[in-house]
């Protein structure tokens, strides 16, 4: 049987990736049982964030970009222009998932997504994600909270990659690290985070 419920899908646009983790932690503190799961598409400005295990030797030198310590699980990770990231604030009672079935459900997203490219993915069980020949094309990172996750899924589309080799990425050493535009894909991180909200939409809605 097919699950749906309404979501609010906000292109955010650039915005502040601390001022973002904020905001979902609130929108996550106020909810209620009436409130409406979103999806938030976001570009960040550069930014190295922390997983609350994160393991600091993963951050191998010190380059001027921030470093921010979240809440999210994982190790560490660059988010920066160019990528299309999209945060999911559901209600995971409503939708009758655990955390696995929602990683699966994300990646699924992302695999499909590069499917209707013609490009083949997949996502690992040993280490959360998704891959095209083995480097890393999108990272994914959740809190749950009362039920409730927050954070998501980052998309790698038209980046500078120079700040992923000063860590390793989601404390991987020597993780290739790859894009959409590097596999012939031309569409914008905003066109193609608007796809993936349409296909995590479709991945929820379906068993």
């Amino acid at each position: 049987m097919n699950i749906q419920f309404p979501v609010v899908i906000k292109p955010l646009g650039h915005v502040d990736y601390l001022a973002t983790w904020q905001a979902m932690q609130y929108f996550t503190a106020q909810r209620t049982a009436q409130t409406l799961d979103e999806i938030w598409l976001v570009e960040h400005p550069s930014v190295y964030t922390q997983g609350i295990a994160g393991k600091p030797e993963h951050l191998l030198q010190q380059n001027g970009i921030p470093l921010v310590r979240t809440d999210r699980g994982g190790q560490i990770t660059y988010h920066g222009p160019g990528q299309a990231i999209a945060y999911l604030l559901l209600d995971l009672r409503r939708w009758q998932l655990n955390v696995r079935a929602l990683v699966r459900k994300m990646e699924g997203a992302v695999v499909d997504l590069l499917h209707a490219y013609r490009i083949e993915a997949q996502g690992r069980t040993d280490a959360p994600g998704v891959y095209v020949d083995d480097a890393k094309i999108a990272s994914l990172g959740l809190k749950i909270r009362h039920g409730c996750c927050y954070h998501g899924i980052a998309l790698n589309v038209a980046m500078d990659l120079a700040p992923f080799a000063a860590i390793n990425p989601c404390g991987y050493p020597g993780l290739r690290i790859t894009q959409t535009s590097d596999l012939g894909i031309s569409d914008s991180p905003e066109m193609l985070s608007t796809k993936l909200a349409q296909k995590l939409l479709a991945r929820l809605t379906n068993p």
